[in-house]
Order: structure tokens, then sequence, then C-alpha cells
């Protein structure tokens, strides 16, 4: 399945690592040192037109990790993950009674 994050950027939900609130996670050392590192190596994609309110980690395939910040509240984004999780298990539910 795949989460939308806003200007037309899609996700595979399998590669998000983590979705975080843009305001209470950047408090910490530790994660604003995260965002600068991925930042100096190119991997931050910022997909908000806005002030952004959450930033979303992935993995890709091949190992790498990409930050996108989104101006989507990370509530919202949880939600829609949920929503597709729970598409996910209808879907697999219905392929089991089919069987």
């Amino acid at each position: 399945m795949y989460l939308h994050l806003g200007q037309n950027i899609v996700i595979r939900s399998e590669d998000i690592l983590g979705i975080f609130d843009m305001e209470t996670s950047t408090l910490g050392p530790s994660t604003r040192s995260c965002l600068a590192r991925s930042e100096k190596n190119g991997h931050v994609v910022n997909v908000s037109m806005e002030m952004p309110k959450s930033f979303v980690l992935c993995r890709t395939p091949n190992g790498q990790e990409t930050v996108y910040i989104t101006q989507i509240s990370s509530s919202t984004l949880l939600k829609r993950a949920g929503f597709m999780e729970e598409l996910r298990n209808v879907n697999t539910e219905k392929q089991e009674q089919m069987t």
C-alpha cells in the first residue's frame, strides 16, 4: 500500500520507519542531529509548501534512508496509514475466505 504525503508525493507504506511530529520530536538533540545529517547528505525531500508539521523517515529497498518533510500532521498521516492497514487486512481476509 501507499501513503500520500502531499504535493503528489506517495511512498510505499512498507518503506516507512517512522512518522514524527515536527514540533515535539525536534526538541531532542539526537533527532536534530539525525535530520541535519540527512539534509547534509541530500536525503531530505521537502513536500511542504506551507509550515511543516511532520516528517516521515523511510528506508528504500537499497537501504538508503530518506526524510520527507510534509505539511500534513503526524496524526493525519497515522490515520491514513492505519486506514491503509485496515484495507490490507480486509483484502487478506477476503483472499483467505476464497481459498
